[in-house]
């Protein structure tokens, strides 16, 4: 599903309106009616009693159409507008008189005396509805919206947020000084950036796109470059069922570099979810001090010893790893090899001889500080998996600020060294070369913990192994990755979810994504 900024959507609205012929009263009837219907859905059968809060602006105006139908339903509807009447202009103004005309109740907020004067009545009311600010904010959040905002937030109501909850920034997600607190969050015409990435996710509550007529034709000529993954537009040929005649071959051999002394688990979960992802063959690279403990551990994953000194790789493992890539579809390194030793050559060599595709994280990622500019020696497709502190590392500033420009960073470092970059985290961010970014709705914060990246090595390895594009290689693991966790959270919680508990929910989430019945974000009710 795609998603816009503040300025593409705006864009979608004008040449909807100016090339298209489409009114703006239109696509403001629309906005409102999808609302009230989602609304009239979700807290039906009983009839509620509703204060809508409504802005001078056209966020204002779809506040006046929900008024409008919900009252007409039978509803128990006030309106509280923060200005005067005389002030309201273009769309919002007809939606005004509409509402007057047909004897809707209305209270002009003015002052902070106004708005302490309905503290009283407005906790006699079952449902908040916010159409105060809207898309178009920029700036902090100031004065009497302000105020209103932290009213509406202190009541304890359920809130339905019309576009995006007031104080919410719609492209970077950040909350402008202060924000609603939403239950639901009906967004119009397509879903904003901001309510699906930290912090603004954790402001909008249950999320539905409501169709307000924009052409599609509009939506394909915007080329736009961010999506959300949907599990309808993912490749999903690998997990589909496989011609009789096949062999092992036929699925991919990876090789993985992985392990030191303390960190044999990393090499082990590696391997085994690159199995579980339907990969022909596994064969771990481990030092050679540490296989016996691998051969224990593993039954269908395969061994190479490989030159090490005091369990961690030493310069020669380089040639050996030389020997046997040829042979193999894919290429995986980093998990707990450690940045001693001759683990960072090896990394920098492989990165620039290997002619298969690579995928490096972990502390393959930590030996590539400082030595960025050999990503653009690479012969085949590089994926990188850091998560936020190896993201910082590698650009050289705090995890914080990795944190407060995901997209960003993602997309400017995919395009300068031509790779595929997964930033994980909650909303995992996918950025390739061309500058599209794909943000992942799955995942939870019972995976947080130690292991889970390797579980995603092996996954996104896997898939590379069986020839897949790099691409959608990242994208598939990343989604499958994240659904496993969601379904192993539902039995298990989210304080006992371990690592290894993402591969005993793997198949089930496999059998889930072919179904086609995972949505993430609603449409509104027929």
């Amino acid at each position: 599903m795609k998603l816009v900024t503040r300025e593409e959507m705006r864009e979608l609205d004008r040449r909807t309106i100016e090339e298209i012929g489409i009114l703006g009263l239109v696509l403001m009837e629309n906005a409102g009616r999808g609302t009230a219907q989602i609304i009239k859905k979700k807290f039906e059968p009983e009839k509620k009693k509703v204060a809508i809060f409504c802005g001078k602006g056209n966020n204002g105006g779809d506040g006046l159409v929900v008024a409008r139908y919900l009252k007409n339903w039978g509803w128990s509807v006030k309106v509280y507008l923060l200005s005067e009447k005389e002030k309201i202009t273009g769309d919002a103004k007809v939606n005004l008189e509409v509402w007057l005309k047909m004897g809707g109740e209305l209270k002009e907020i003015i002052s902070a005396e106004d708005l302490h004067s309905i503290k009283e009545e407005i906790e006699r009311f079952d449902l908040i509805v916010d159409a105060l600010l809207g898309t178009g904010l920029k700036d902090e959040v100031k004065g009497i919206s302000k105020e209103a905002i932290q009213l509406i937030n202190a009541l304890g109501k359920p809130v339905i947020a019309l576009d995006v909850p007031s104080g919410i920034d719609a492209t970077s997600g950040r909350v402008l000084g202060v924000a609603v607190k939403a239950t639901l969050t009906a967004t119009f015409g397509l879903p904003k950036i901001g309510l699906l990435i930290h912090p603004g996710l954790e402001y909008t509550g249950e999320l539905f796109v409501v169709d307000i007529s924009i052409p599609q034709v509009l939506v394909e000529e915007m080329n736009l470059k961010h999506t959300l993954l949907d599990p309808q537009e993912l490749d999903l040929s690998p997990l589909k069922p496989r011609p009789l005649d096949t062999h092992k071959m036929t699925y991919g051999h990876l090789l993985i570099i992985a392990g030191s002394v303390g960190k044999t688990g990393a090499a082990a979960m590696a391997g085994e979810a690159a199995l579980k992802m339907g990969t022909g063959l596994v064969t771990l690279g481990v030092p050679k001090s540490l296989n016996p403990i691998l051969e224990v551990k593993l039954t269908e994953v395969m061994t190479y010893p490989l030159s090490d000194k005091e369990g961690v790789f030493s310069e020669e493992a380089l040639k050996e790893v030389l020997e046997i890539l040829p042979a193999k579809s894919a290429l995986a390194i980093g998990p707990g090899i450690g940045t001693e030793g001759g683990a960072k050559r090896l990394t920098l060599e492989l990165l620039k001889l290997s002619q298969v595709p690579i995928l490096i994280d972990a502390d393959g990622i930590n030996c590539l500080v400082g030595e960025l500019e050999v990503l653009k020696s690479k012969k085949a497709p590089v994926i990188l998996t850091p998560h936020p502190g190896e993201m910082a590392r590698l650009l050289g500033i705090t995890s914080k600020e990795v944190q407060t420009q995901r997209i960003e960073l993602s997309r400017e470092f995919a395009e300068k060294y031509g790779v595929i970059l997964v930033l994980k985290g909650s909303r995992t961010v996918i950025a390739e070369p061309g500058g599209r970014v794909f943000i992942n709705p799955t995942g939870n914060p019972g995976m947080a913990s130690g292991g889970t990246g390797d579980i995603l090595t092996g996954m996104i390895g896997g898939l590379l192994a069986q020839g897949m594009n790099p691409l959608e290689a990242a994208k598939l693991g990343v989604y499958l990755h994240g659904l496993s966790g969601d379904l192993a959270k539902e039995e298990r919680g989210e304080v006992c979810l371990v690592a290894t508990d993402l591969l005993k929910y793997l198949p089930q989430a496999i059998r889930e994504v072919l179904k086609g019945d995972v949505a993430h974000i609603k449409q509104e009710p027929q």
